[in-house]
């Protein structure tokens, strides 16, 4: 059943939908502006009126079972009624979805981070084999990557690498990667065959634009120095990574993998700019409360959310008790089957602080 909150939320949406209908009809005002207006909240109404109507033959259904009727028209309104309460049910959870705040942030590009955290250099091949699979992942979806910055490590892993996913919704998509992923498996450094566990950190920022975050000029401070490769060398004669460093917050962004100086501070602003502008998201979540924290920071950060195991050939996100046994396929990019598991979750537990 639903909430009267509920509502008196949704026929407030519609009484908008008739006024602007009115509006389109009577020429006035800006057409532009009421026809996208009408345009997105027109589901949402559709949605609600459908709902009303199914309430409504439900009620009449439940009516005529209570009139004497011969034994088959019994049964057929009985099969009625169980279909109609099977939809109102799907309705109401839609209309519930609807009405949940939106993230602002889900539409954006996404800037993601990787570090290599317990486990030395297996650590960094694992950081390595992340990297690889969100690049797959993207390419499957046709968004685009870009390496802003990466740190190697001797055998080719990645001790840090940050870049960034293009694409629409690819923040709303990946969000939920952040955390602690867990690798059990024997490392390539292990002549005795022995099962390691290695870990590294996923961070995935909404890409934030120069209207959104301000940034003032004397708030940075900006190096110039030569690009470093494994064990120290240069990789190019001229001075062009750069060094970021945001004295309010004491954020510092380190970009080199470009030849072009312009092209590193632009990357390494892009960064800083993620990164500022989600502090403030965070800020913003904890406002709205202090029991639902957003993926991207917070204590969730120092949990191990995924675990993959070779010997056993398993991926089992700890979050929502998840395990697909095709770690091969995971590696590969084939994360769909996680991500939206996760939706799922965060969509329960919004619709549980919504609505009870």
């Amino acid at each position: 059943m639903m909430q009267q909150s509920m509502l008196e939320r949704l026929e407030t949406v519609e009484r908008r939908y008739e006024e602007l209908n009115e509006l389109m009809a009577s020429g006035n005002g800006d057409w532009q502006r009421v026809s996208q207006e009408q345009a997105s909240i027109e589901p949402l109404v559709s949605k609600f009126r459908e709902y009303k109507g199914t309430m409504k033959e439900l009620e009449e259904t439940e009516q005529m079972l209570k009139s004497e009727l011969d034994p088959d028209m019994a049964g057929l309104a009985r099969e009625e009624l169980e279909n109609l309460k099977r939809r109102s049910d799907e309705l109401l959870y839609d209309l519930r979805v609807s009405l949940l705040p939106e993230d602002r942030s889900s539409s954006k590009s996404a800037i993601v981070e990787i570090r290599a955290g317990t486990g030395g250099e297996e650590a960094a091949l694992f950081a390595a084999d992340l990297f690889r699979m969100y690049v797959r992942y993207a390419q499957v979806r046709g968004w685009k990557t870009e390496m802003i910055s990466s740190s190697l490590s001797d055998r080719g892993g990645f001790k840090e690498v940050v870049f960034e996913v293009a694409g629409s919704n690819a923040y709303g998509r990946l969000k939920h990667e952040s955390g602690v992923h867990r690798v059990q498996r024997v490392p390539v450094t292990e002549a005795g065959g022995r099962i390691h566990t290695s870990t590294a950190t996923v961070a995935v920022l909404p890409e934030a634009e120069e209207v959104e975050v301000e940034i003032r000029p004397d708030d940075i401070r900006m190096d110039i120095f030569h690009s470093g490769g494994p064990g120290g060398q240069n990789v190019n004669k001229v001075a062009t990574a750069v060094r970021l460093t945001h004295h309010p917050t004491g954020i510092v962004v380190v970009c080199q993998d470009d030849r072009s100086q312009l092209r590193n501070r632009n990357k390494a602003m892009a960064v800083l700019r993620a990164r500022l502008f989600d502090m403030e998201e965070r800020k913003r979540q904890e406002e709205i409360t202090q029991e639902r924290r957003s993926q991207v920071g917070g204590a969730e950060r120092a949990e191990k959310i995924r675990t993959y195991n070779f010997p056993q050939n398993r991926v089992t996100d700890h979050r929502v008790g998840k395990t697909v046994h095709n770690l091969a396929g995971v590696l590969e990019g084939d994360l769909d089957e996680f991500i939206e598991a996760l939706a799922a979750e965060d969509r329960a537990k919004q619709l549980e602080e919504a609505f009870g």
